[in-house]
């Protein structure tokens, strides 16, 4: 119930991200989503923001515990079978074993799948997992709160970039100035 919020402004800056990437070719994009105390769930891929959006309208935020772990398992499945530009995760908690997770983690950056692990809020315990886990991928973490809905913004569209145009397109978009790009960079291994 905590992500209601936030899930609401994803919905309506998501379409930035289809359209910061359409010079590169195009974004397709799975969510992979969990709510209540077992249901975790994959879309199909999409490659448009409406297609998105209707997507992402017809869920609803529910209280129970993280399953960051199914995210991160769905995730290699994928990796394993085709390329996966990049994981990007929102969250605000962390409820399971943390070495647990982080092993997962470490295995998508031995597929090469690099984490960029976004943070709304200010819980510690949180903030030190999304920052390990973006380091063993060699990803990168940022924080955000609800009031700045621009800055996650710039930082989804900065992970669509380097999730179509790789490392190149990030670089270009830092060398312009663009901050979220600046910041993820000065992460990456």
């Amino acid at each position: 119930m905590s992500r209601q919020p936030t899930w609401d402004i994803a919905q309506s800056i998501q379409g930035e991200m289809f359209d910061q990437t359409l010079a590169q070719g195009g974004l397709d994009v799975q969510l992979v989503y969990f709510r209540g105390f077992s249901e975790c769930r994959a879309s199909r891929f999409v490659s448009g923001g409406q297609g998105l959006a209707t997507l992402m309208s017809k869920i609803s935020c529910r209280g129970g515990h993280t399953q960051i772990a199914k995210v991160l398992r769905h995730t290699l499945s994928e990796a394993r079978t085709a390329r996966v530009g990049a994981l990007v995760y929102i969250g605000d908690a962390i409820e399971e074993r943390i070495d647990d997770l982080a092993a997962l983690a470490g295995q998508l950056g031995l597929l090469g799948v690099k984490a960029f692990m976004f943070h709304e809020g200010s819980d510690a315990r949180a903030g030190a997992a999304f920052r390990e886990f973006a380091r063993l991928t060699g990803g990168a973490y940022a924080q955000f709160d609800q009031q700045a809905p621009r800055r996650l913004a710039e930082l989804l569209a900065a992970a669509a970039a380097y999730a179509v145009g790789g490392r190149p397109e990030l670089e270009r978009r830092a060398r312009a100035g663009e901050g979220a790009a600046l910041l993820l960079l000065s992460q990456m291994g």
